[in-house]
């Protein structure tokens, strides 16, 4: 054989090993959709027909075509919370203005007018991401809430009517019994992704999401592409909730909201890097039907459909795990570390096993005769100029809500019971604040509030039952099972190296899977009267939870201005390196302000069931985002390391006059929602740093 054929072979090995390597994430994800079809061929009555498998494609077609579009947001480095919301949203628009009576050939106008919808939301929310240069987080978060308010406007309860030409066309067959529409629809999105992938556009995505200053160094449009990436995921949530409405037959304003947690499961069990840059939608698609497969392994065994959140949450967790191991992960340092101290342990030159020796350099002084007069103390303003700076707007514009709210309503600045009120209702966001703020300080997020809430309020109820006695030993069993929550999501974040919003948000479906078997979907139990008392009895004209909240905001004050871990937090913040560099113990802090955080929200949990005589399953849903807009509205920097709790607390109030406001104008929830939305984004705006600019 000839050196030129050897050397091609060679090649042609290399570049087939290098491609599977490159594609190694949905390969893995294709022979574990084909093991669990194998099981569910094997547990099932009989062998799979062609009616099983064209089930089967149409069940998770709706969340594969939703995290092809999240794939491809994550590609370029970004995240997406508003996905679910956008869904929802085409589900209430189709199901609002279709006619029952049209012709099959409507279908066509309707899915465009779909995807219209979902790449308007990806322009709004490219707009303020790729031109602003925002934090995506925030952005579709707040994006989240605003449309879920316009959701709400369009059709507050479940109804209104599909066509049933949408749903035969979309779950039909493409070809009669041999190919179900729903692969070819996926198919069909494939292959323009194929298409793109092969363009300018998609070498630049990939650049981007691995590296957008080399990106732009090389002359590529790091704006614009980020701005199409939106529209065009945009779209293919729109056609998710095109699809799902087919599925539906009619409109549910909450359809999309399950669908956020499989869809960033999806996305990570497919093979694609969290962060940017590696995977594809290939990889997502097999990953959004290893899901489904898994969910209906669940039933098919007679086990609770309760479970299925926390199946997704615990895959999106593992994945997540198995998609970073290397040996430059997180996790693979730590364990270098944790080798070297036990090395070091065993030949007994650990620090603390030293002898203790002063070996710092002796610099010679001035004696007391050579010292000049000790320069005087700058003043508080001057002390304290930057967090006067961020804090201030938030009070300044409480002060202008007040006083709209007496001109409008009358009874606010001299009346001792609206001041009451403000005080207590603002009390559930004070002690968030503390949690979500420490949290956001680091330059973190904690998407398992929610649920924390939740799952403490459900717990706490069941126990105690009415029974003052029951308080006591309730009340350290919730907090302790907070401690628990929250030092999962600290060891998963500073420990296995997986990101904060990807850990939190598992956790939190984990939570509300617990929540749902727990309570079997019917929470029971109510406040013990001593609680109840604490919430709503009036000592004078305060009521006792007041008086419990000025204690409560001088120790957050005290913890964040004038402690270690204070220092420690913003230390973090500022840069993590440096704070290694500095001797920060910084995953034994990260662990603690998770910690923090849950324990603010299992507080929050008990003071809800407290305030409101028992608990309830989503009780803590309207308080993911009003904990984070808070923060952000107080001064604080969303990517960490600025920030006072002062300032928060003034978020806290004036976000809450505001919304006592609004209650006396008979708002609907609704445009509350959409006002938060706006409330937030204005804020990040105003408040982001000159460099973000």
């Amino acid at each position: 054989m000839s050196s030129a054929a050897i050397s091609s072979r060679v090649l042609a090995g290399f570049g087939l090993r290098r491609a599977l390597v490159r594609h190694r994430g949905a390969l893995i994800a294709a022979i574990v959709l084909a093991i669990l079809l194998f099981i569910v061929d094997w547990i099932s009555a009989g062998p799979l027909t062609y009616f099983d498998v064209s089930f089967l494609s149409s069940g998770g077609a709706t969340s594969a075509l939703a995290a092809v579009g999240q794939t491809i947001v994550i590609l370029s480095g970004g995240f997406d919370l508003s996905a679910g919301a956008v869904i929802s949203l085409v589900n209430v628009v189709l199901a609002s203005s279709m006619d029952p009576m049209a012709p099959g050939a409507s279908i066509l106008l309707w899915t465009v007018v779909g995807i219209g919808v979902g790449m308007a939301v990806g322009a709004f929310n490219g707009f303020f991401i790729a031109v602003l240069r925002m934090q995506p987080i925030v952005v579709t978060l707040s994006t989240m809430f605003i449309l879920q308010g316009v959701t709400l406007l369009v059709m507050d309860k479940p109804g209104g009517f599909v066509s049933p030409d949408l749903g035969s066309f979309y779950l039909g067959d493409a070809i009669t019994g041999w190919l179900p529409m729903p692969l070819v629809v996926i198919g069909l999105v494939l292959l323009a992704w194929f298409w793109l992938k092969g363009t300018r556009f998609g070498t630049a995505l990939y650049a981007v999401g691995s590296d957008p200053d080399s990106a732009a160094a090389v002359g590529i449009n790091v704006v614009l592409v980020r701005f199409a990436v939106y529209v065009i995921a945009g779209g293919c949530y729109g056609l998710a909730g095109v699809f799902i409405s087919a599925q539906t037959g009619s409109a549910d304003p909450l359809v999309g909201n399950p669908l956020l947690l499989s869809m960033f499961a999806a996305v990570v069990v497919g093979g694609t890097r969290l962060g940017g840059g590696q995977g594809g939608p290939v990889g997502t698609v097999f990953g959004a039907y290893i899901l489904m497969m898994v969910v209906n392994i669940l039933l098919v065994l007679n086990v609770s459909a309760y479970y299925s959140t926390i199946a997704e949450g615990t895959i999106l967790v593992l994945a997540a795990l198995a998609g970073s191991l290397s040996h430059t992960s997180v996790l693979a340092v730590q364990l270098r570390a944790a080798r070297a101290r036990l090395a070091a342990w065993r030949a007994g030159i650990l620090p603390s096993q030293l002898e203790p020796i002063d070996r710092r350099l002796k610099i010679a002084g001035p004696t007391q005769n050579q010292r000049g007069p000790a320069s005087p103390r700058p003043a508080f303003r001057l002390r304290n100029a930057e967090m006067l700076r961020y804090a201030l707007p938030a009070y300044a514009c409480l002060l202008i809500i007040v006083i709209v709210t007496q001109v409008w309503l009358g009874r606010a600045i001299l009346n001792p019971g609206y001041w009451n009120s403000l005080l207590v209702l603002s009390s559930f966001l004070a002690v968030l604040a503390l949690g979500q703020g420490t949290v956001i300080l680091t330059g973190g997020l904690d998407l398992s509030v929610p649920w924390t809430i939740g799952i403490s309020g459900i717990i706490l109820a069941g126990m105690v039952n009415g029974s003052d006695t029951a308080l006591l030993y309730a009340l350290p069993v919730v907090l302790l099972m907070a401690c628990a929550i929250g030092f999962a999501n600290g060891f998963g974040i500073a420990y296995l190296g997986i990101s904060p919003i990807v850990m939190t948000l598992a956790t939190n479906g984990i939570l509300q899977g617990f929540a749902l078997v727990y309570s079997q979907g019917t929470p029971a139990g109510f406040s013990s009267p001593m609680l109840r008392w604490f919430m709503t009895a009036r000592l004078g004209f305060v009521t006792p939870v007041v008086l419990l909240m000025v204690v409560f905001v001088a120790g957050a004050v005290l913890l964040l201005g004038r402690t270690p871990f204070g220092r420690r937090v913003y230390g973090i913040g500022n840069g993590l390196r440096a704070a290694r560099l500095s001797g920060i113990g910084v995953e034994r802090t990260l662990i603690l302000v998770y910690m923090l955080s849950a324990v603010c929200a299992a507080v929050v949990g008990i003071m809800l069931t407290g305030f409101s005589g028992q608990a309830s399953l989503g009780m803590g849903d309207d308080y993911l985002l009003p904990s984070i807009a808070v923060v952000v509205v107080g001064g604080a920097l969303i990517t960490g390391g600025r920030g006072h709790y002062l300032g928060m607390l003034g978020g806290v109030l004036l976000l809450t006059a505001l919304q006592m406001l609004l209650a006396g104008t008979t708002l609907p929830y609704a445009t509350r929602a959409i006002l938060y939305g706006l409330v937030v984004l204005g804020a990040v705006m105003a408040l982001r740093e000159r460099r973000l600019q």
